[in-house]
């Protein structure tokens, strides 16, 4: 049953000192005359996708003066527009956040064109300046990069050389994923393969369970994923007695034996720094996007799955991402042996971004 909405709204008022804005180095006293308003499509604390946005709304009690008006559960239909429109008309939000896809259009589209004041950011990278409102945008946070960082890690954490991966769909953002972990895994570990099985959906418990199951069954002793809430995925996997790496937000209090470290968006520095704009009367950007060289990823503090050489190759790798090294070095070849990767591409490569192929190395299949 669908609480009334009054019911599942939550008011933060943050308390704390100081802000730091994303790339300027420049701190606010506070931000006065700022309220957020963010909506999740599941609960904010499903150890995923939803709880990774919500911990970095609660950061924002470091500056005064922002508030920030939450409600999860909410549907990808004509509610969330809902709820947007009472954030814009009873809490006076000046910023709305919309965190699930199907949020976009035409909701935060419509929405925005109706209130031209009111900026509104949605955290996938849809926004088309040629036809989208100009106070409608996009953030997003290229995961890869921690993900590679999980490789790394799971390299030199599996004794069968296989490293199983749970995955939604097949869908760029999580084929670069995937690639990026086998990546990470030959580079301390040039045995190492990653076997894949894709769910169908974003959230099929069952079925994630089915699959680490069916991988850990085939050899696989560290397990991964990409699903929106990968708490099946870690304590399926803790139990059968193998080794894990996160995704979305920290999964560590699931996994206390196997865990190593995870793959987590930092939207904490975006939100920042779209605070720190609106408190000045400045523009916000339409598009935000950035990994490590950024800090908008990062990785979950190691966990007792990880060995002193993990964490030390692991930290060697953050510190590679965040002086801007490379993760796709070509020629790289897909896993039905077509050259897929030509040449050496740069991180934030929007090339990389329509990633259709599993790379040689990777066990499983996007048809």
């Amino acid at each position: 049953m669908t609480l009334p909405y009054i019911s599942r709204r939550t008011f933060l008022q943050t308390t704390a000192a100081g802000i730091v804005t994303a790339g300027s180095g420049s701190r606010l006293a506070h931000a006065a005359g700022v309220t957020i308003g963010i909506v999740y499509v599941g609960p904010r604390d499903d150890f995923g996708w939803n709880q990774a946005h919500a911990v970095a709304i609660k950061a924002l009690k470091s500056i005064p003066g922002v508030k920030a008006v939450e409600e999860e559960n909410v549907p990808e239909t004509d509610a969330c527009a809902k709820s947007m429109e009472s954030m814009v008309n009873l809490d006076k939000a000046n910023i709305i956040l919309g965190t699930s896809f199907g949020y976009f259009d035409p909701f935060m589209v419509d929405l925005a064109k109706k209130y031209a004041k009111v900026e509104f950011r949605h955290a996938a990278p849809l926004w088309d300046g040629s036809k989208h409102p100009k106070n409608l945008g996009s953030y997003f946070g290229y995961l890869n990069q921690a993900h590679y960082v999980d490789g790394v890690a799971a390299g030199l954490s599996t004794k069968s050389n296989k490293i199983g991966f749970v995955a939604a769909k097949p869908i760029a953002s999580v084929l670069s994923n995937i690639n990026s972990v086998l990546l990470g895994a030959k580079k301390t570990n040039p045995n190492a393969t990653v076997q894949v099985i894709f769910t169908g959906d974003w959230s099929l418990p069952v079925r994630e369970a089915e699959a680490v199951n069916a991988l850990v069954d085939a050899g696989c002793d560290v397990i991964t994923c990409h699903v929106d809430a990968p708490k099946v995925v870690i304590e399926t996997a803790e139990k059968r007695g193998v080794k894990t790496c996160g995704h979305n937000a920290s999964q560590a209090p699931l996994a206390p034996k196997g865990f190593i470290t995870g793959a987590e968006y930092k939207w904490e520095t975006i939100y920042k720094q779209y605070a720190a704009l609106v408190s000045k009367g400045e523009k916000l950007p339409n598009m935000v996007s950035g990994g490590y060289e950024s800090d908008m990823v990062q990785n979950t503090p190691f966990g007792a799955g990880a060995s002193d050489a993990a964490r030390k190759a692991a930290t060697a790798a953050i510190a590679d991402l965040k002086a801007k090294k490379p993760i796709y070095v070509g020629p790289l070849k897909d896993n039905k042996g077509k050259v897929v990767i030509d040449k050496t591409y740069d991180n934030l490569d929007p090339f990389l971004d329509k990633m259709n192929y599993l790379l040689e190395g990777v066990v499983g299949s996007i048809t």
